[in-house]
């Protein structure tokens, strides 16, 4: 699962799987690069861990992990092993060692989501080029005559820019409509997306239309929700969908991620928004996250539990209130800033953004919202935080002083004009 959540210019390993709706249990082998089974690994000690984000910046607080993520230092040199091997030799690399290394990828990651088969999986660039595979059969099957123009598709409104205007230029040029599904926000519980969801759903099938394809986010980017992606699956098949799609660009290490649950045809997630890292070193990349306790999902409940910690630590300093509830946030949480900050439009997050990173060395994505109708001294700002290993609670301690300290310099972003 934002304005940049998937630049096309890094390198970035996608799994994208069709799927079916049986259950089993999730199976997880550690595979080494040279395809043989490993010993459990060595728990990681905090000294280890700091020396692997040692590169970072030690005067900006990286709060902002869900646009960029980082790679630690054994996954990068690994890297390096293998663009080494490239270069040693091309034509034996590309001819004999590439196929059944990406095939080792491919198997860790059909471990790592409970896929039934390895054919299932496919390593791509990104979610938006996997996106784009998906949209071209919608869009064959409106010229071929098997969808009739008129059929619609649904995609939710907080849908990642890119993967909106392509649903858009796929599938009204073919001569589909598409409905966009407005989702409240702050949002309180899962049965306000089941409301929206099923309006827009009847709304597709009228005058004797059909809903060919649903596009639904796993979790929404700006502002960032845990959408219940498994029950909007069973809705779509309830009601004849034809394909279901899930846009899961923050799924993998952010939330539970269970094939044979969720039951899409075809499910799309990024591996470097939390690894960073090129194809070959999946396994290796696997082989770092396990070495936490309770591997990745260990990491993943972890990193829930404190990003709801220093929401909720932060809207109780400032007085605000968290963009949905706890059960609805992955490792990352929509926090309200405070309404003197004078956020009035996205030029003015990015303001306020900028200063932060400016003048207090802190890095976080601001969301602007615009207020409702009557509302009185609205919250319009909110920030996009999340959490990491490598993250401390003084990150967050270093986000809320510097706004404390905005508030009480009267700062607003009007008073900015860059």
């Amino acid at each position: 699962m934002p304005s940049s959540h998937r630049p096309l210019h890094h390198h970035s390993d996608l799994s994208i799987t069709t799927t079916n709706t049986t259950t089993n249990n999730h199976n997880h082998n550690h595979i080494s690069s040279n395809g043989n089974k490993t010993p459990i690994p060595t728990p990681i000690t905090y000294p280890e861990l700091r020396s692997e984000f040692a590169h970072h910046d030690p005067s900006v607080v990286r709060i902002n992990n869900g646009s960029f993520g980082s790679c630690p230092a054994s996954v990068t040199a690994a890297q390096r092993r293998w663009q080494l091997k490239w270069l040693q030799q091309p034509d034996d690399f590309y001819y004999n060692q590439l196929k059944p290394s990406i095939l080792r990828t491919r198997n860790v990651i059909k471990d790592l989501i409970n896929a039934d088969d390895v054919d299932e999986i496919s390593v791509v660039d990104n979610a938006t080029t996997a996106a784009a595979i998906v949209l071209q059969h919608t869009s064959w099957a409106f010229a071929e005559g098997r969808f009739n123009k008129g059929d619609t598709a649904i995609i939710l409104h907080y849908a990642y820019g890119a993967i909106k205007k392509s649903v858009h230029a796929y599938v009204s040029r073919a001569g589909g409509r598409v409905i966009e599904v407005h989702l409240p926000f702050p949002i309180s519980s899962n049965e306000q997306i089941f409301s929206e969801f099923r309006k827009a759903l009847e709304d597709g099938k009228s005058n004797g239309h059909k809903v060919r394809l649903a596009v639904i986010d796993h979790i929404t980017a700006m502002p960032s929700v845990v959408i219940p992606a498994k029950e909007l699956v069973e809705i779509c098949r309830n009601e004849g969908v034809d394909q279901i799609f899930v846009d899961a660009a923050h799924g993998i290490g952010c939330t539970k991620v269970d094939m044979k649950e969720i039951g899409a045809d075809f499910y799309t997630s990024n591996l470097y928004k939390w690894d960073y890292s090129a194809q070959l070193v999946v396994p290796e990349v696997l082989g770092f996250v396990d070495r936490f306790e309770g591997g990745i999902e260990g990491v993943r409940e972890r990193n829930h539990e404190k990003v709801v910690e220093m929401g909720e630590m932060l809207v109780e300093a400032w007085g605000t209130n968290l963009g949905s509830p706890p059960e609805m946030c992955s490792s990352m949480a929509m926090v309200g800033l405070p309404s003197c900050l004078g956020i009035s439009s996205d030029s003015d997050g990015l303001k306020l953004r900028t200063h932060l990173r400016d003048c207090f060395g802190v890095e976080v994505r601001i969301c602007y919202t615009e207020p409702k109708d009557g509302e009185v001294d609205p919250i319009t700002g909110y920030a996009w935080i999340s959490h990491q290993v490598y993250n401390s609670v003084d990150d967050y301690y270093k986000f809320r002083d510097a706004v404390n300290k905005l508030v009480n310099d009267g700062f607003t972003c009007a008073l900015r004009s860059d």
